[in-house]
């Protein structure tokens, strides 16, 4: 049996994808850059198409637009970098700060001979892949809240240029999709070429179903695989959620305290479902679809109580029109960004929130909740729902490395609604645990390579 393990272990090394570097070394280093930024900056140039997988406050922007300025430097080309709406002021500002020009066009016109171009993802039909030699998706994860044919639409657009770099703080590194277009879209292997070599149909058995990991999946990791899986990863991907992970010192990258608290509407303080005298704890999506909207009010009400209470700054997730309209009414001083806004307007009020001109943010995570940097704001109000990465990244634009105050968490629902919560839990408790592995090979991996 050991021999079988082996001989497999071997094949898997001889199949895997050559990924050595496509890039070269960096011509150029801004100045104030950290040691394990120049680090990841280098080890992304050399690759040439990879990704950073580096958590919230970790300097992605500065390491990506320092990328694509040794691009233009190197080939005398411009760069094309696509970030989720209201974002891309943002990265024209941090590029500012490091001596970086870039050039903001939503419809590429008077794009520079050689330059960074900024845009949105929503906008990138009006680019053309043959104007650029590099590309850059910042915040990737969010691809897949986009419907399948935008998606599409930005995997062919990365696979006509040369240089392409993926990155996010991807809160767990388990969504097997994700990371198998991510991997197509950068030019290593394929979706279904990984699905093929390292995954069989989900029975609910495996190591990585024993551990909680992967029940809600279509596959599943083969017996054998599931190292050399993380180490293929490794191979294109680099994470990391603080320094340390990379060896390098952690000072300066702590974050502050984070309280999360749970405010359960009790039993006497919502209308029970049809049928019943008292409130039942919803199973399935459907109760718990019925469960919203039944108690929609109660539940606008207990968040307008947190905010209206303090007097400062909040930012409040909710994920229904209504939930967003009731809470706007009901919360004084407060603005909603809502999906019926132009995108305009959507990023006039997402960055006046970021400038301290509004007091209250009402918004859903699909929205707002990606790239976007709130630290002024500690105070963070949550409607939850099943998405794990919505809730991480929710919490991550006020909760994360610049960050000066402790962050207060309010977690608003109603007991019948508990499940949504024990389910978070349960997915948070994997995603540290599959982001540790990967951290833990990648570490591995390097110092391979040292030696």
């Amino acid at each position: 049996m050991l021999d079988g393990v082996s001989a497999y272990a071997d094949f898997i090394a001889r199949r895997t994808q050559s990924l050595g570097g496509d890039g070269f070394d960096p011509l150029f280093v801004p100045s104030g850059l950290f040691d394990f930024q120049i680090y990841l900056l280098e080890w992304a140039q050399h690759m040439g198409r990879c990704a950073i997988l580096a958590d919230c406050g970790l300097g992605k922007t500065v390491i990506q637009l320092s990328w694509a300025q040794n691009i233009v430097e190197h080939d005398n080309a411009r760069v094309l970098v696509l970030t989720p709406l209201a974002v891309s002021p943002q990265t024209v500002q941090e590029g500012e700060k490091f001596g970086i020009e870039c050039t903001r066009s939503r419809d590429a016109t008077n794009l520079p001979r050689s330059g960074i171009v900024v845009t949105n993802y929503e906008r990138l039909e009006n680019f053309d892949p043959s104007d650029f030699a590099a590309v850059v998706c910042d915040e990737s994860s969010i691809l897949k809240s986009f419907a399948g044919v935008r998606r599409q639409q930005i995997t062919d657009f990365m696979r006509k240029v040369r240089y392409r770099l993926l990155c996010t703080a991807t809160a767990a590194p388990n969504d097997y999709d994700e990371l198998g277009t991510s991997s197509e879209a950068l030019g290593h292997l394929g979706y279904v070429d990984m699905l093929g070599r390292f995954f069989v149909a989900n029975d609910g058995r495996g190591a990585a179903a024993k551990r909680g990991w992967g029940k809600e999946l279509k596959f599943r990791l083969k017996g054998h695989a599931e190292d050399p899986f993380w180490r293929w990863v490794s191979g294109w991907a680099c994470a990391v959620r603080k320094p340390s992970d990379l060896g390098f010192d952690d000072v300066g990258f702590v974050l502050p305290p984070l309280t999360e608290q749970e405010h359960l509407l009790s039993v006497a303080d919502v209308r029970p479902p049809p049928g019943h005298l008292f409130e039942i704890e919803a199973v399935g999506f459907h109760e718990q679809g019925e469960a919203v909207r039944r108690t929609l009010r109660e539940r606008c009400e207990a968040v307008s109580r947190l905010v209206n209470g303090t007097g400062k700054p909040a930012l409040v997730w909710c994920n229904l029109n209504l939930e967003g309209d009731l809470l706007e009414e009901m919360i004084p001083g407060s603005v909603q960004v809502s999906g019926s806004d132009a995108d305009v307007v959507k990023e006039e009020r997402l960055m006046a929130f970021a400038d301290g001109k509004i007091r209250v943010l009402v918004t859903k995570p699909r929205i707002g909740a990606w790239g976007l940097n709130f630290q002024r704001c500690s105070h963070v109000v949550v409607m939850p729902t099943h998405s794990f990465e919505a809730y991480y990244q929710g919490i991550r634009r006020c909760w994360r490395y610049g960050q000066e105050h402790p962050v207060q968490v309010d977690i608003v629902g109603t007991w019948g609604l508990s499940q949504v919560m024990k389910n978070l839990r349960r997915k948070a408790t994997q995603a540290d645990e599959m982001f540790d592995r990967l951290v833990s090979i990648g570490r591995e991996a390097r110092l391979g390579q040292r030696h």
